[in-house]
């Protein structure tokens, strides 16, 4: 079983029932999920995660005002729910929780992913919080959610990022894969550097994972994961084989090249398709500022590509 299930299922036989014994009157104004660090929030678990904070667990999200009514009790009693589920022993946590389960504030939970903007609204706030982080901050599941605010930010989260914010991530994407892959990887190997050429090569992976996810509005996880949750996509999945091609033998200059070429083809072709670009060649670094041109914001748009 999925640590997320197994974390519902716990909450629903333990910790639903305890909230709405002890704490009836605030249970309407309450937030509960699973969400956040780990690779059961994003269901990537498997036998190798059980060796690693694997338990039944979630968060009980408050509002500021609840939680210096009763977040010092709440959190006693959530130390009280039974310390095994299901065949898997449960860590206790301090008092307070921790930052994996327990009790904390709607602010709290998502400032750590935000700032002091919750949710942001300039697009400067957007452009300054990692990918990573708004992937975080909007994976797993609620479980409950009686005052809708939790899920109000959410929801803004996931379907909100302004346009402007998407296009300069995508421009500057773009032109480091163009950068590291079809210009530096194979001049350093002409240079003879391999340490170098293997370097540009992950530069080049690593831009087309975070290109493919801006092309599906979606937010690319934790490097360990990126590729896992990229395969999942619907848009340019297909990437994920020449990839694979790639990482198996890293310094096959020749063969790689094509296989790099073949992939800025596939890009190429999907920007054109969509309506981002015209055609401007095999070279990636044009399409990178042409897409920077359809940027309306003017600070955004004269602002350096990467």
């Amino acid at each position: 079983m999925k640590g997320l299930e197994l974390s519902e299922r716990y909450f629903e036989e333990y910790g639903l029932p305890m909230l709405s014994e002890k704490f009836p009157e605030y249970l309407q104004k309450m937030a509960v999920g699973l969400v956040g660090h780990g690779s059961e929030c994003f269901g990537f678990d498997d036998d190798v995660s059980l060796d690693h904070d694997f338990e039944p667990r979630f968060f009980v999200f408050l509002t500021d005002e609840d939680e210096r009514e009763i977040g010092f009790k709440l959190a006693r009693e959530y130390q009280k729910l039974p310390d095994e589920f299901m065949g898997v022993k449960i860590k206790k946590s301090s008092r307070f929780g921790d930052s994996y389960k327990g009790v904390t504030t709607i602010n709290g939970f998502y400032s750590f992913y935000l700032g002091d903007s919750i949710p942001p609204k300039t697009n400067a706030e957007w452009l300054n919080i990692p990918d990573f982080y708004l992937a975080e901050a909007t994976n797993g599941k609620v479980f409950l959610d009686n005052l809708g605010r939790f899920t109000e930010i959410r929801q803004t989260l996931l379907n909100d990022r302004p346009m402007d914010v998407k296009l300069k991530k995508l421009a500057s994407a773009l032109f480091l894969i163009a950068q590291s892959g079809q210009y530096n990887y194979a001049r350093c190997a002409r240079h003879g550097q391999e340490v170098a050429a293997a370097i540009a090569l992950t530069e080049f992976i690593k831009n087309v994972m975070d290109c493919v996810f801006l092309l599906n509005d979606r937010y690319a996880p934790y490097y360990k994961w990126t590729f896992k949750a990229m395969e999942k996509l619907g848009v340019l999945t297909e990437l994920s084989e020449p990839i694979k091609a790639l990482v198996a033998a890293p310094l096959d200059f020749r063969n790689n090249q094509k296989i790099i070429e073949s992939v800025c083809k596939k890009i190429i072709e999907h920007l054109i398709e969509f309506g981002y670009v015209s055609d401007r060649g095999d070279y990636l670094e044009p399409y990178a500022y042409a897409v920077q041109n359809l940027i309306k914001d003017v600070n955004l748009r004269n602002d350096s590509v990467v």
